[in-house]
């Protein structure tokens, strides 16, 4: 996905040549009614689509990190789940009441 977006980027840095509406004022004025919407403001689409690769690399770095602590948690829970469970042969060092 993020790299569709990268791709989208690329696509929207075109949308502001606005060659093609004519000589005429109305002509102009949507030109550049074009071009506002291309880049330019916070809610352009070149500046929306910037928007959504940011959050989507923040979110895909979070998710890599969340899930390597949780894989880390995960390991030292099954490490002293192991440690004290007295079936498993590791043992707790305490001779078991059987």
């Amino acid at each position: 996905m993020l790299e569709e977006f990268r791709s989208s980027a690329r696509v929207t840095e075109k949308l502001a040549f606005t060659a093609g509406f004519g000589d005429f004022d109305s002509a102009q004025q949507l030109a550049a009614g074009y071009r506002r919407k291309a880049a330019g403001t916070p809610e352009s689409a070149k500046e929306r689509v910037e928007q959504f690769i940011e959050v989507l690399t923040q979110l895909r770095d979070a998710f890599a990190a969340g899930g390597e602590a949780f894989l880390n948690t995960e390991s030292d829970w099954t490490r002293q789940l192991t440690i004290t469970d007295p079936d498993s042969g590791a043992g707790n060092g305490h001779q078991s009441a059987q």
